[in-house]
């Protein structure tokens, strides 16, 4: 089996957990994605190969925050999943592509190429069309706001993605002889794509267009233990409230996280700051905070009074998991929506906007760390299903049977 992606923390991490239970099953496994120091050592530590693909994504992702400059970035990023994603799929049955929409595109055509099978996923379900909801807007091309059909702003959505990334992904595959793709969004969704969320956190509401398998969120145990100094610190007082925000790069890191250690005093509890891309640093010496880079979320997420984080799909599947109550500060994308789910679940709260002050994180905070969200959070984590790797795992070897035919050159017969 070959998974490929390309983004950040969030689009890596579910492959570690699909990656495990298809070794357990039997399978071989490669993973296909961006070679930050991280990654690595993330699957690394669980015995799968990396195998890497352009350039490392903390640096990609920076850079592509400006817009005028998104369709040559994505054009790199199809161009190396052509040239890693080829050599990789050697001898492989089954293809599994996901991450930003130009990687997906990238690594389904070099499946197409191949004759090899293939399986569409997303880790949240803003990008897949659907009737009662708008869709994203991509960085520079914003939706009209006067537009209220949503189907009309879907296909708004389509040429904007055929603009941004059609013309890289079409030089691609001509020159690996594949014919031109009419709609890039189309071609990457196919009509049976995979939803690898959580049924509770992320419920589907089905459509007439699309055959949507939602397999559950792709989790694994994580027994790896908490650094020495962050056992200690979890162990000398109560619990505290942890704020990162994972793969976002911040506007002003220094700034998040003196706003971070004022709202969490207020609340007269102690915190622990991960660093994340953003690099948050302590602003002063004191002893209740303490800042880590790198750490087992499920162990310390159970051990804190609340989660301060950025909203992306896995740290707030994580968090609620782990019972954790919740203060999401969305920042981009689909980060407002599970900000939204966390408050409409009652599990925690939805700041109002990615730049908080000490006085706004702090009125979150009081709504997350109350009595009610406490055992509201608790409740919620028991439905969080456990089995959504597995599932996925099974059906990928179900899908490499020699009874499944291999994609076709059509959009609609790709899944």
């Amino acid at each position: 089996m070959l998974l490929s992606t390309y983004g950040s923390r969030g689009d890596v991490e579910p492959l570690v957990g699909l990656a495990v239970r298809l070794r357990e099953l039997g399978a071989e496994v490669r993973v296909c994605a961006p070679p930050d120091e991280d990654f690595a050592r993330r699957l690394g530590g669980v015995g799968v190969p990396l195998v890497p693909v352009s350039r490392a994504a903390r640096v990609w992702l920076k850079e592509a925050s400006a817009a005028s400059g998104l369709p040559q970035r994505a054009a790199e990023v199809i161009a190396g999943q052509f040239d890693a994603v080829t050599a990789a799929a050697e001898g492989c049955d089954v293809l599994v592509a996901t991450g930003m929409m130009p990687a997906a595109a990238g690594a389904l055509s070099v499946a197409e190429m191949l004759g090899i099978r293939s399986v569409s996923v997303t880790f949240q379900q803003l990008t897949l069309p659907a009737p009662h909801r708008r869709p994203l807007a991509y960085p520079g091309r914003p939706l009209p706001p006067e537009v209220t059909d949503n189907r009309v702003l879907w296909d708004l959505d389509a040429q904007n993605i055929d603009a941004l990334f059609g013309e890289a992904l079409n030089i691609n595959r001509a020159a690996a002889g594949l014919p031109p793709v009419d709609d890039v969004r189309d071609y990457v969704i196919g009509d049976r794509p995979w939803l690898a969320t959580d049924p509770v956190l992320d419920p589907w509401q089905e459509t007439p267009d699309l055959d949507v398998v939602q397999t559950g969120a792709w989790l694994v145990p994580d027994d790896r233990p908490l650094p020495a100094e962050l056992a200690a610190f979890l162990d000398a007082g109560e619990p505290p409230v942890y704020v990162g925000f994972g793969s976002m790069p911040m506007h002003d890191a220094t700034d998040a996280a003196r706003v971070a250690v004022g709202a969490v005093r207020a609340q007269g509890r102690r915190l622990v700051i991960g660093r994340g891309w953003a690099d948050l640093t302590l602003i002063d010496g004191q002893d209740d905070c303490i800042a880590v880079r790198e750490a087992n979320h499920q162990a310390l997420f159970g051990r804190v009074a609340a989660v301060v984080h950025h909203g992306g799909a896995g740290t707030t599947t994580t968090a609620a998991r782990a019972g954790a109550p919740q203060v999401v500060v969305p920042q981009v994308a689909d980060q407002p929506y599970w900000s939204g789910r966390v408050a409409g679940l009652g599990i925690g709260a939805a700041h109002d906007g990615p730049v908080p002050t000490t006085e706004s994180l702090s009125a979150a905070l009081t709504t997350a760390l109350a009595p009610e969200t406490r055992a509201r959070a608790r409740a919620v984590a028991d439905t969080i299903r456990t089995d959504g790797a597995t599932v996925a795992a099974k059906l990928l070897l179900d899908a490499a049977g020699p009874e499944r035919p291999p994609r076709s050159t059509g959009p609609a017969e790709n899944r």
